[in-house]
Order: structure tokens, then sequence, then C-alpha cells
């Protein structure tokens, strides 16, 4: 290994064993299954968001046994609120493929960890790394910056191809479990990507960018997000919901909503409106908007559809999944 690289993985991993967040819940055990959900879980999504989902999730299934007897609704209920749910449906598909191919065992092999659905190169990498001690590099975003900034280099120019050859260098082989927690660590809370805390930074004397990073500048031209109008239905009893499931391959797939608007244009005059409302549910890159109609009926009444749909009880309605604005409205009801 480089000399320089070798000095920088050796501080990384100090710095991790001094300063590093050792009490996140993924690391407090460690074992593949666990890294495998919390790996899923972080996938575009900040630390503190994924602590809850990730307790409870563990809490309901705390092994790969009890996770291989869920069905994909109580895994996508589970995860409700969490939202990007196609990780969940890949968690359902993976916990299938290990079932049937690997004994309810999680695999140890890179190539058969990144044939998983929803896991690429640095997912694979990190849980060869952390789960399995088996050094391998990672590129998320923390570690892309700090990389680039180590070397001075800028990240718009650098090629996927050099980040993954330098990110390999620099590895580890002797703790490789501290070093990956570290520098992903370190560009969480450290190398930020606005004012980067260089003063309590543990490679500052080697970094080129040490003292130098050009203040962070936002995308003036940002596309506006785009809007979508959603018109739905909410019906109740006394002990029950009407939903529907979404096939449709969206953002919300294989998720229970209440019916579209114009599906229960002959059905409405049988039930009582309670409310109108607005809500507006902003997601990364779209905005949400819902106009949702509640009503009120006397009796479970059949449907002519050829969506799947049940009524669910009110109090069965936590074992389906429901994206997190209709389980608000529902939870207020």
């Amino acid at each position: 290994m480089n000399k320089r690289y070798q000095l920088f993985s050796q501080q990384v991993v100090q710095w991790y064993k001094d300063h590093g967040r050792h009490d996140l819940p993924w690391r407090k055990k460690v074992t593949p299954y666990r890294i495998w959900i919390s790996e899923i879980m972080l996938q575009q999504t900040q630390v503190k968001t994924v602590i809850p989902y990730f307790k409870n999730f563990i809490q309901k299934y705390p092994s790969q046994k009890k996770l291989s007897e869920a069905n994909e609704d109580q895994i996508l209920a589970a995860w409700s609120g969490l939202g990007f749910y196609r990780r969940a449906r890949n968690i359902f598909a993976s916990k299938e493929i290990i079932k049937k191919n690997y004994a309810n065992r999680f695999p140890k092999e890179f190539q058969q960890i990144i044939s998983l659905p929803g896991i690429g190169k640095s997912t694979a990498g990190a849980i060869m790394s952390l789960a399995y001690l088996d050094p391998h590099p990672i590129l998320d975003g923390n570690v892309k910056r700090v990389i680039s900034r180590f070397l001075k280099k800028e990240l718009d120019l650098l090629k996927e191809a050099e980040l993954w050859k330098l990110s390999k260098e620099m590895v580890s082989r002797d703790d490789c479990f501290s070093y990956t927690q570290g520098i992903m660590d370190l560009g969480a809370t450290i190398c930020t990507p606005t004012n980067p805390s260089c003063g309590m930074c543990p490679v500052n004397s080697q970094c080129l960018s040490a003292f130098k990073v050009k203040p962070f500048k936002k995308n003036k031209a940002a596309s506006a997000k785009k809007v979508i109008v959603m018109n739905l239905s909410l019906v109740q009893t006394d002990q029950s919901f009407l939903l529907a499931k979404n096939e449709v391959d969206s953002i919300w797939k294989n998720l229970w909503l209440p019916f579209n608007s114009v599906s229960l244009n002959n059905y409405a005059q049988n039930f009582e409106l309670i409310s109108n409302q607005k809500i507006k549910h902003e997601l990364t890159h779209r905005t949400l908007e819902i106009n949702l109609k509640t009503y009120f009926s006397l009796k479970e009444s059949e449907i002519e559809t050829n969506q799947a749909y049940q009524w669910i009880k009110k109090d069965r309605i936590d074992e389906y999944g429901l994206p997190k604005p209709i389980t608000k409205v529902i939870n207020e009801l």
C-alpha cells in the first residue's frame, strides 16, 4: 500500500475507535443480517431517520429466519414511512432467494451478495467489510467527498473507475471494520458538504484541501419538483377501512391505498361524506398533492373492480404497508 494511503487508513481507524458513532444500533450487535438491513435502510436516507425504523424492524424480525416467515405486506408495513419503498420490496425478494438458495443464511461471498436485489458494489463491499471482516472498498457520497478532498481533486472530474481504484487502495487490511465505519462517519460528521470541521479531522495534516475547502455552491438552476396530483377516496365502517393494493409500477407499488375517486363514483351515493381535505406530501424529487375524500359506510360493500382490495379491520391495519400520508390520516380518524 502507498505509504500515504497507509497512514490515512491508520488515522481513520484510530479516529473511529476514539470518536466513532459506536452507539448506532446496527454497530452494537454485528451480524450479516443486521448489517444488510441497516445498509439497505441507509441508502438515500440519513442515519437519524433510519435509527427508529431499524429498531422497529429488528424488533419485529430479529433474525434471517424470522424475516423468512414474513410476507411482502408485513415487510412493507414495517417499512411504512421510511420511503423509497423499492428497498423494502428488494428485501422481500432477497430474503426469498436467501431462503431458497442459502438455507436462510445470509451469503458469505461477494458475488453472491451483489447478485441480491437492491445490492450494488458499495453495499456489498460494506457487508463484506463489516459483517465478514473481509476488506472491500465502498463508495457512497461521503467516501467520494473524503477521498476527493484528501487528494484535492475535483469530484466532478474524477471518473467512477478512478474513485473505486483509490477507495480500494485506501482500505485498511488490518482493521477493515473500523476503517469502513470510520470513513463513513468522517464524511457524515467532519468532512461535511458545507463547512467541514477541518480542525477536528484526523487526516488534516495530510489532506491537500484542509482549511481550503471552497464553500459549497448550490445549483441556482435546480429544476422544480414534479407535482403529482392524486384524487383518492377513503371509505370506513365502524370496524374497517376499504383499501386497494396498488399494483402499478410506481413509488407506492404494492402498498395499500384508498381507491381512486373515479373508481368509486358509482358507489359514493351509498356512503356518507365525512371530510374533503387536501394533503401536500414532499418527496425527494417530487411533490404529491392528494385530494382525499373520506366516507362512512354502514356495511362492507362489495366493489366491482379488477383491483385487489380488502376491507381491512382497523385493529389489523398495522399489518399492511401504507404510505406515510395515508397512515397519518387513518391514525387521526
